[in-house]
């Protein structure tokens, strides 16, 4: 029986027409600027990102910190979430490497962070203080989807204060779907943007950067200075490139399966699903504390994985279908219904 698993976006595995891709890609160096896969992908992500040019980098968690070292200097301050990617799961990159101190605000339930107390958190011009020079907001934020109005603000306040502002916009693409707007009405606000290709979109590996050429020849140095210089690596950046020709639109389909799914867990009483259902591609829901490792359980001995504790997290991707969201809610049910498994 097939395996289902729902625990990230990241568990994809390439199509055999991406892996075609990959075996075919013309190749150079890429360090020498030689590579004309890794060109190709670059000039295709500034166009799409509307940013004067991009940066292929091994992964989300680098291309956030290659952000994070352009636009700061040490002893420097960038304002985040405190959910936030940037801050709370990639190992305190900024802090350790960059010698950037975080400033974390609690998130509002939209996955904002209200500009009042951004504003409030910029340090004066003192020498006590480090200088805040950026903010990072997360586009989408545990699922949720930043709205436009939001973003103009953003960057109407980031402007007025002499701040940067970057996105970390694993999935911005996501957004872009749930809005029905071109990419770009999401990433005109930043000066940079970082975008996974290895989440929904499919790709085995890697992520891109996006930003000024300026900002961008920075990143590429302290891309060489963390050890993310990578040789013939036209063979990864050609599954980047079947990603956003063939992967972006069908991203919708995600996001229908995790409504099924959230209307389908509502209809079992000992799950609680999250306000709002499915927000993108996510569904967060509850059981009760003394249920969730048995049900965890259960379903990994029935082939379908997920992550979490009392809160589980549920994310809908390429390999996920409709079939699979009804089988899952199926045997979740079989497992309250289970005698074997008490209340």
């Amino acid at each position: 029986m097939k395996g289902i698993d729902l625990r990230s976006d990241t568990v994809t595995r390439p199509s055999p027409e991406m892996r075609a891709a990959m075996a075919t890609a013309e190749v150079g160096d890429d360090v020498y600027g030689e590579d004309p896969t890794v060109n190709r992908l670059e000039a295709m992500a500034a166009e799409m990102l509307g940013k004067e040019a991009a940066l292929f980098v091994s992964s989300g968690t680098q291309s956030n910190l290659l952000a994070l070292m352009s636009h700061c200097e040490r002893g420097d301050e960038y304002i985040v979430g405190q959910q936030g990617h940037t801050y709370k799961y990639e190992g305190g990159g900024a802090a350790v490497l960059g010698s950037i101190q975080p400033q974390p605000l609690d998130y509002e339930p939209d996955g904002s962070l209200d500009l009042g107390r951004v504003e409030a958190a910029i340090k004066p011009d003192d020498s006590h203080f480090a200088k805040t020079r950026l903010l990072c907001l997360e586009n989408t934020q545990a699922g949720k989807v930043l709205s436009l109005d939001y973003l103009r603000r953003a960057g109407e306040f980031a402007a007025a204060k002499g701040l940067g502002l970057h996105l970390d916009g694993a999935r911005i693409f996501n957004a872009a779907v749930d809005l029905g707007v071109a990419v770009t009405e999401i990433s005109r606000y930043f000066g940079s943007v970082s975008v996974c290709l290895s989440k929904g979109l499919g790709a085995p590996v890697g992520s891109m950067l996006c930003g000024s050429r300026g900002l961008m020849a920075k990143a590429r140095r302290w891309r060489k200075v963390l050890g993310g210089g990578m040789r013939q690596a036209g063979v990864l950046a050609a599954a980047g490139i079947y990603a956003l020709e063939h992967n972006v639109e069908r991203l919708a389909e995600d996001h229908e399966n995790a409504r099924a799914l959230a209307e389908g867990l509502a209809r079992v009483a000992e799950v609680s699903v999250s306000p709002g259902g499915a927000q993108t591609n996510m569904v967060y829901v509850t059981v009760q504390p003394r249920r969730s490792e048995g049900l965890r359980e259960y379903l990994r001995q029935r082939g379908i994985l997920v992550s979490g504790q009392e809160t589980i997290r549920l994310v809908t991707h390429l390999d996920v279908d409709r079939n699979d969201i009804e089988r899952f809610v199926g045997t979740a049910k079989e497992f309250f219904a289970s005698a074997a498994w008490p209340a």
